[in-house]
């Protein structure tokens, strides 16, 4: 297994180190997918698959890209800005308009760079938190043919996972107002990981704490997900940029092109996909993987339902 990748390259395919410039000029960092036995002239569909909020390609994506690849697609994954092997300073900075954005430097990549991809066959892959802001883009980038979301999160619906009180969203405000001021007196923002530095040997090793966070850990915390660029969190205050911005506004300008929403039955975020499925409009499509939680869909090959997405983007990609 090649060092940082949680699952080891097919022998099928090539994957090639690239970056890229979204349109605000800053590097993105990212690995494209693709057959070995490519022969001259062949333009295939490609899908731009979005990490985990936090996460990086070497995980869940190159997961994806392993098994989507094989099925006859280019896969393109990447480093948020901010993260990872991308551009952007301060580190961990979380934007979720240049988040949105990423997605559409992805398209513009793909389509003017890859003389193999017909650029008129992009779909997107958005796993948890980028599957928000893959919506989000899909819903003015018209050159995404088709989404399907994993395990979705919707990050920038803080007033709907939290509910506070209108006097615990003031204190939240005041609190983060206030950080501001501190981040600029110490030159840099508060930043503060999440997950230890290097993996836990097990899930046994894993500290006391509440069921939600614990199952992050049992994906990022131990071998089964470690990489030490998906440390967890970003700098405080950028909940003021989720709390602002609405990913979800107009999804239902996506339609005629098709969504589709993948989660477990057991997943505590099924909320998310559900309230996305409820706003969409046609067509639109659910699909529950029984016995399967939040995380199964990160990296479970026999959980995650390869030959339904295949099926849902060579349909929809006319490919």
């Amino acid at each position: 297994m090649a060092f940082g990748y949680i699952t080891d390259l097919d022998n099928h395919l090539k994957r090639k180190h690239v970056s890229y410039n979204n349109r605000y000029g800053i590097k993105i960092a990212a690995d494209l997918y693709y057959p070995k036995e490519l022969q001259r002239g062949d333009k295939l569909p490609a899908l731009i698959v979005g990490a985990p909020y936090g996460g990086t390609k070497e995980q869940g994506p190159s997961v994806y890209a392993n098994e989507l690849g094989k099925r006859g697609f280019v896969v393109l994954t990447f480093d948020q800005v901010y993260m990872g092997e991308s551009g952007g300073h301060p580190r961990h900075v979380s934007s979720p308009d240049l988040f949105a954005e990423s997605f559409s430097a992805a398209v513009d990549y793909l389509g003017i760079q890859v003389p193999f991809v017909d650029r008129e066959k992009i779909g997107v892959v958005g796993i948890c938190g980028s599957a928000g802001f893959a919506l989000s883009a899909a819903s003015v980038d018209v050159r995404i043919k088709a989404i399907a979301t994993a395990s979705m999160y919707d990050i920038t619906d803080i007033r709907g996972m939290m509910k506070p009180s209108k006097e615990q969203l003031d204190q939240m405000k005041k609190k983060l107002a206030e950080q501001r001021w501190e981040d600029f007196a110490n030159q840099q923002p508060e930043y503060k990981p999440f997950f230890p530095n290097k993996p836990l040997p097990n899930v046994d090793a894993i500290p006391e704490m509440d069921s939600i966070n614990r199952e992050w850990f049992r994906f990022y915390a131990v071998p089964r997900g470690f990489h030490s660029n998906a440390r967890g969190g970003f700098t405080t205050t950028s909940d003021l940029a989720m709390m602002q911005f609405s990913a979800l506004d107009y999804i239902d300008e996506i339609s005629p092109r098709p969504i589709l929403f993948v989660f477990g039955d057991k997943a505590h975020s099924r909320s998310f996909s559900e309230r996305a499925y409820d706003l969409a409009k046609e067509p639109k499509e659910k699909y529950i993987v029984q016995d399967c939680e939040h995380i199964d869909l990160y990296d479970r090959v026999d959980k995650i339902p390869f030959d339904k997405l295949t099926d849902f983007f060579k349909q929809h990609l006319n490919a």
